[in-house]
């Protein structure tokens, strides 16, 4: 007998829909906090529907886009489950919803933000320099072109990286439906 798509799930039957050994399930349960199975006597797990999606996210970003578990929790931390959930899925309208919001409330935070004045100066001026632009993005504090040794992106480039992204994705998915 099926059960319904509301129904918790064991471990088992999660491991088995997803093709996962229980051991690789209980060690994400460590390394992402968001993945919270029910505990029942015993300590016997149920996942819920939604952690199952999530599940298969992180799997996709792992597995299949080659993501280490430190860039998938940091996609989780930036974006959040639903992002994770919306990948694993191939729901690439949902994908583009979250990430314009985000880009959206980067944008509120990045006006609420006071204007710092640049502190590059040119060599042997005494005068500042405009700030330099990096694919038509303006300098704010932490964005703006990354300098070496930084190890960092700023949110401006990280958002055109995220699209590109997904763009790839949308054109991988519609390669994959011809073939």
């Amino acid at each position: 007998m099926d059960k319904s798509p509301d129904a918790f799930r064991t471990i088992s039957e999660v491991a088995e829909d997803l093709g996962l050994p229980q051991h690789v399930l209980r060690f994400w349960e460590t390394r992402f906090n968001q993945i919270k199975p029910m505990k029942r006597g015993g300590g016997r797990r149920y996942y819920r529907p939604q952690d199952v999606e999530l599940i298969k996210g992180i799997q996709y970003m792992l597995y299949d886009q080659g993501y280490t578990i430190k860039g998938v929790q940091k996609l989780l931390k930036d974006n959040g489950t639903q992002f994770i959930i919306a990948i694993g899925s191939g729901d690439m309208a949902a994908v583009e919803a979250i990430a314009q919001r985000n880009q959206a409330e980067a944008a509120e935070q990045a006006a609420a933000r006071v204007p710092q004045p640049s502190d590059e100066m040119l060599v042997g001026e005494a005068k500042a320099r405009p700030s330099r632009r990096f694919f038509g993005l303006g300098r704010a504090e932490d964005d703006g072109p990354v300098q070496p040794g930084d190890n960092k992106l700023s949110r401006d480039n990280r958002a055109l990286l995220q699209e590109a992204l997904f763009d790839l994705l949308e054109c991988k998915r519609l390669l994959d439906q011809v073939r």
